[in-house]
């Protein structure tokens, strides 16, 4: 599937050089032989995948349009619903649930023509910057697999990497999108808050949650967010903003764009990365865009802001796993109150039963306004810091991590460490705008760096303008 992009499948489809199903079991069997180098899935779909496939071929006999990702193998991150299909969030708690619905983004992929060939890895509910929390085992970074593949979308962003999936699925609350796409040498997009709907997201932080995409070309993942994007009345915080032609905004021209430079974000930066970025602005400049100096002042609040509010939506999210429905049971309680207390103790990881702990305790009596409102204040801050920077820029350009893909275990005994390794994609989701990564180049030992390109809200045209140009410019 490497050698695929959605545009490829579409002219070879159109060419008969080969058809959606031969596509779709090809896709099958490279997933097959390659996860277990990886763990990047946790099921394979081949009976859904054929069926769509075969729809995508037939309508192509009839000389029907069969849509913009005909044929094209995608993966979902497994915290997004899929009928039929098991969507375990990686928790023993739900380990053997399966849907009675789809996902709005599900239904549009497949409406498409997209082909679901299976569900993507992930940190347990979502929570964690490794993909080492998932209670199936930990996803391997396709570029080193020594090396995690970042979170919480590990998983789908590994699948791109590794050339089972043209493009995928993933979830972003606080940077497990961006963060993964970097750490796997590809592009991953977290649009607007609002601008995808997260009907059949399981929800992690409501107020954060976000569906967007991953793919080897800024192209690719222009298209499949036209897709999935859009109003959805089974979502209240969807937007009614129009969905814009992406594919359109990718002229390869940024000349007299303004490209803010954060001086926050370069403070201290390692030059493995750092070196990478500066030289990404560079060839920005040389492209005929103006490069800005800019504050973001409250940026040194924003780790703690994101961790109060976070948990604490976590907390009051993950409160309905509690044994009576439909997840997991302990069968070692004898009263009610070991129910809920044996079942939870057994169906969360360590990892989310510390972030409910957290957040039960900032929004418990006596610590709510100390905490909880605080932050929530302090967040309004950091929106209102990118606010009045788009008065001066079209686009900010950053970092996404201040180091390349760490080892496997490597943090994984150090929680603070793990969550600072999202300090620089936390600010863009306290703020709901959209922002990026997209590759620019590998460090010394050949790990993947990317380029954060955020933008102001709705204007993801201008985020994969600039990073279309970039792309091109430096292939």
């Amino acid at each position: 599937m490497s050698a695929h992009s959605i545009s490829s499948i579409r002219e070879g489809l159109a060419a008969k050089t080969f058809s959606a199903e031969e596509i779709a079991r090809e896709a099958l069997a490279f997933a097959e032989a390659e996860n277990p180098k990886t763990n990047a899935y946790l099921a394979l779909s081949p009976e859904r995948a054929l069926a769509a496939a075969r729809a995508v071929d037939a309508k192509l006999a009839k000389g029907e349009d069969p849509g913009a990702l005909a044929g094209v193998p995608v993966a979902v991150k497994d915290v997004i619903v899929t009928r039929g299909l098991k969507t375990t969030c990686a928790s023993k708690m739900l380990e053997n649930y399966v849907p009675p619905y789809d996902a709005t983004a599900v239904i549009r992929l497949e409406q498409a023509g997209g082909v679901i060939v299976g569900k993507a890895n992930c940190d347990e509910f979502a929570m964690g910057s490794s993909n080492e929390n998932s209670a199936f085992g930990p996803v391997r970074n396709p570029m080193a697999l020594d090396r995690v593949p970042g979170g919480s979308s590990g998983g789908s962003a590994a699948v791109v990497a590794q050339g089972t999936a043209v493009v995928s699925l993933g979830s972003d609350t606080g940077g497990s999108i961006r963060q993964p796409a970097s750490f796997c040498g590809i592009s991953g997009v977290t649009p607007t808050y609002g601008r995808v709907s997260r009907y059949g997201l399981t929800a992690f932080a409501s107020s954060l949650d976000h569906i967007g995409p991953f793919a080897r070309s800024v192209r690719d993942a222009a298209t499949l967010l036209g897709v999935i994007a859009g109003r959805d009345e089974m979502d209240a915080t969807s937007a009614f903003s129009p969905v814009p032609d992406y594919t359109a905004a990718l002229t390869g021209d940024v000349r007299g764009l303004k490209i803010g430079l954060p001086r926050e974000y370069f403070e201290g930066l390692a030059s493995e990365t750092g070196d990478r970025i500066h030289a990404a602005v560079e060839t920005l400049r040389k492209l005929g865009c103006e490069v800005v100096d800019i504050q973001l002042p409250h940026t040194q609040y924003a780790i703690a802001c994101y961790y109060i509010i976070a948990t604490a939506e976590a907390s009051a999210n993950l409160a309905r796993y509690d044994g009576v429905r439909y997840t997991l049971r302990s069968a070692s309680a004898q009263t009610l109150s070991d129910m809920y207390r044996l079942s939870r103790e057994e169906g969360f990881g360590a990892e989310v039963k510390r972030r409910i702990m957290l957040g039960t305790y900032v929004l418990s009596a006596g610590y709510y306004d100390a905490y909880y409102l605080k932050a929530q204040r302090v967040r309004t801050l950091i929106a209102q810091d990118f606010a009045q920077a788009f008065e001066k820029v079209d686009a900010i350009v950053a970092p996404v991590s201040p180091f390349p893909a760490f080892k496997l275990g490597e943090k994984v005994d150090d929680p603070v460490s793990m969550y600072l390794s999202d300090i620089y994609t936390i600010t863009g989701s306290l703020a709901g705008i959209p922002c990026m990564s997209v590759p620019c180049g590998n460090t010394s030992e050949g790990l993947p760096v990317g380029l954060q390109i955020l933008t102001k809200h709705f204007d993801e045209s201008t985020m994969f303008r600039v990073a279309d140009a970039y792309e091109r410019a430096s292939k």
